[in-house]
């Protein structure tokens, strides 16, 4: 039966008690990919992560989407080794290459494994989605059905009344994203400006809280560090943290449902309140949510530490 909008209306409902997820992420693209992994797997008393996937990217960090992908993946690699997590049958290749055409989707490990674990329960499986969103538009086409099993918790674009949606993720792929806004998949759009640009930290706040604990801190302290320069009077915006805080406590991400957005060929938001509901970032409680985050990084050394 398809989903109705009071089904969606219902699933996007602001979650409660443990939440099943998946992690879809350009890893290697940026550096907030690695400190919302990190967050996000340091929660498991709210978070199962069933698995990760490495989505595709393509910049001066990469020589085409498909390395892109293999780059985030064996950034995946390193960071679950650092958090003793095993990869096998947990971390995934993605997609080579972006959607070529609306409705034609590119296969992937990852993208068979999230239509997988959608239909393997009754319980909804949430899909943060951090990177392009071609895995997650994939198996949306692939298996239609998944979309009455998930709620997909997507950073990307900027906020609808914005004047441009112009933003790394969206417009890597429009096909994929359009998929997000016009399928009717249950969507949390979590935009960039003006709304997650508002979690940024710097490299003095970086060595005070994180680095020092143990060789995870060390490692994030110095992907920190090394993406820029010169720090001084710098501060750094670490916005893919957003959809993993969202999982955690809703209210560290005030939200309200929206019209979906139409994504026109300029790269725009067009309006048309005929369309389904989304539900729609619009703040950020910035101090909760790095807490949270600097906070379970200790907590995981001193456990390391005592082991």
């Amino acid at each position: 039966m398809p989903l109705t909008e009071q089904d969606r209306l219902t699933m996007l409902n602001p979650p409660s008690g443990k939440l099943r997820m998946v992690l879809d992420t350009d890893t290697y693209n940026e550096i907030d990919d690695q400190f919302a992994l990190v967050q996000a797997l340091l929660s498991p008393e709210r978070l199962q992560v069933e698995a990760v996937y490495a989505a595709p990217f393509f910049n001066d960090r990469s020589t085409s989407p498909e390395n892109g992908m293999e780059n985030s993946y064996d950034e995946i690699l390193r960071l679950l080794e650092l958090l003793k997590v095993s990869p096998e049958g947990y971390a995934f290749r993605g997609s080579k290459g972006y959607m070529t055409a609306a409705h034609q989707p590119v296969e992937s490990p990852a993208a068979r494994d999230l239509v997988a674990k959608a239909l393997s329960s009754n319980e909804i499986l949430y899909v943060a989605s951090i990177g392009a969103p071609t895995n997650v538009a994939s198996a949306i086409l692939m298996e239609p059905k998944i979309m009455e099993k998930i709620v997909v918790v997507w950073l990307g674009g900027m906020a609808p009344y914005w004047h441009s949606a112009s933003e790394f993720n969206l417009k890597q792929d429009l096909h994929a994203a359009r998929v997000l806004f016009d399928s009717g998949v249950p969507l949390v759009h979590v935009p960039c400006l003006p709304v997650t640009s508002h979690l940024i930290t710097s490299l003095p706040e970086i060595e005070r809280y994180v680095e020092g604990k143990g060789k995870l801190g060390d490692f994030l302290a110095q992907t920190y560090r090394e993406c820029m320069e010169d720090h001084f009077g710098r501060s750094r915006v670490i916005w893919d943290i957003a959809v993993i805080a969202w999982l955690l406590n809703p209210a560290w991400i005030p939200t309200r449902l929206t019209h979906s957005p139409v994504l026109t060929d300029q790269v725009t938001y067009s309006l048309d309140t005929s369309r389904h509901f989304v539900r729609t970032a619009i703040e950020v409680s910035r101090d909760e949510i790095f807490g949270d985050l600097f906070g379970k990084i200790a907590r995981f050394a001193e456990a390391d530490r005592a082991n």
